[in-house]
């Protein structure tokens, strides 16, 4: 069965940076990514990454975040720094396997808290 185990979330101060990660398993994935979803707001897509590498990024988030994969461990990344209060969230990694088992897939998400 496909899984997605995030971790790397937590609270931050303002102008600080955090690396969340995304182990996936159970299938070959293509595209894989991170979405967010704040209280009160619908979820928003934050940066994705295709098999190989391209990348696409929130405008909101252009310069600060940095999404990369690993496709030997079947692992996806977001990088945060200079992260605002607006960032916080919860953040969701997000994966479209392919074969067997295709479909698309979500974690169980991981909470990013940015306060002073």
């Amino acid at each position: 069965q496909v899984q997605l185990v995030e971790s790397g979330g937590g609270l931050v101060q303002p102008g600080g940076s955090l690396r969340l990660s995304c182990a996936a398993s159970g299938s070959i994935f293509g595209a894989m990514g991170w979405y967010r979803q704040a209280p009160g707001k619908e979820r928003e897509s934050v940066a994705t990454i295709t098999r190989s590498s391209n990348t696409n990024y929130a405008d909101s988030v252009k310069g600060r975040f940095t999404i990369s994969r690993d496709n030997v461990k079947n692992t996806v990344y977001l990088q945060m720094n200079s992260l605002k209060p607006e960032d916080t969230a919860v953040y969701y990694c997000n994966a479209v396997a392919v074969g067997a088992f295709g479909g698309n897939y979500w974690g169980q998400g991981t909470q990013v808290t940015v306060s002073s």
